[in-house]
Order: structure tokens, then C-alpha cells, then sequence
């Protein structure tokens, strides 16, 4: 699939089929999100892939019952859950390199992002999950500490496809040289 097809293509997708991800596609998935950039190379990241439906119902509690992707948690064969390591990116000697301290959420916002591309590609629906209990999720994964779950990433066949979005115009938040110059 072309590039800029793709871009347009990602939309977030809630419900999805029980259908498995070949193991081929997703490791092309992972290999994306493993070709992210990031501040200086830290690659602060880690991922835990749950297919295990246990492990799923545990996690879908850790999400409010009015999020729109609370279902998706359980019913997507597949949920990503991306790991920041605290510290390490955007960090020099041990200290915070600029007043905005720790990178790790801006690489890993490219780095899942990657990910969530490269599932379209695949022709893989996925959404982005950040309004959970991280705290709970963590002790659900085991996670030691110094990591967190930054994201729940269900990933899947859509059972309909994408429906596609409005977009606000370029003319709208596109600026030259200075704030509200068109």
C-alpha cells in the first residue's frame, strides 16, 4: 500500500473480528515500531503482546466502562501494551537535558505510532488506548519498576471498515513564519 494511502487509511477501530494476526504481519508491525526514532537511540520501550483472554479481562477492568474502547480490550485478538522506561530518554548523566525532562512519551508517541501504521499496511485496524488505570495495568503485566504502561494498543480485523473522518483544512492551523500568518 502507498505511503500516504496508508496515513489516511489508520482510523481507530473498536471492534474486530476474533480472526488471528499471522505471525509474518506482525512481526513486520513490530519491526516498525522497532525502526522508531528516538532521543539519542535510548529506545525507552518495551512491549507486552496479550493474546491470553485472562490476561484481557484483567486489563479491560483498568478501563472505564464509557471509554469507547473498553470492549475492544477483550474482543481484539491481539492487545499491544507499550512500556515507557522512566529516566532514560532525554537525559543526560542521570539529569533531565531540557525543561520538558523526560522524552520517553514523545518516542514512544512515534514508536506506537509506527506501530499503528504499519497494522494498516497490514490491513489491521488499532487504537489508541491512554485513559486507563496505568497503576493496575502495571501490576496486572508484572512490570518492575522504573517502567509503566504508557498505551493499550487493541489490534485486529475490523468488522466494518474505517469510516473515514473530517480533517480540518491546512488553511486552518498552518502558519508562516509566525503565529496567524497564512
Amino acid at each position: 500500500m502507498e505511503f500516504y494511502d496508508v496515513i489516511k487509511k489508520r482510523q481507530s477501530i473498536r471492534v474486530y473480528e476474533s480472526r488471528p494476526i499471522p505471525d509474518d504481519a506482525l512481526t513486520r508491525i513490530l519491526e516498525a515500531f522497532q525502526a522508531a526514532p528516538s532521543w539519542a537511540n535510548t529506545q525507552a520501550w518495551e512491549l507486552v503482546l496479550v493474546t491470553d483472554r485472562g490476561v484481557k479481562e484483567q486489563l479491560k477492568t483498568t478501563v472505564s466502562p464509557t471509554n469507547p474502547a473498553h470492549s475492544a480490550i477483550l474482543d481484539a485478538p491481539l492487545v499491544v501494551c507499550a512500556l515507557g522506561i522512566h529516566g532514560k530518554s532525554g537525559f543526560y548523566k542521570g539529569k533531565a537535558a531540557t525543561p520538558r525532562g523526560d522524552w520517553m512519551m514523545f518516542d514512544l508517541g512515534i514508536s506506537v505510532e509506527h506501530l499503528c501504521l504499519a497494522a494498516a499496511a497490514e490491513g489491521l485496524g488499532t487504537v489508541h488506548v491512554g485513559l486507563f488505570d496505568y497503576e493496575k495495568a502495571g501490576e496486572i503485566l508484572g512490570l518492575p519498576q522504573g517502567r509503566s504502561v504508557v498505551e493499550l494498543i487493541p489490534m485486529g480485523y475490523a468488522i466494518t471498515p474505517p469510516r473515514q473522518v473530517p480533517r480540518k483544512a491546512l488553511e486552518d492551523f498552518v502558519f508562516k513564519n509566525r503565529y496567524g500568518n497564512k
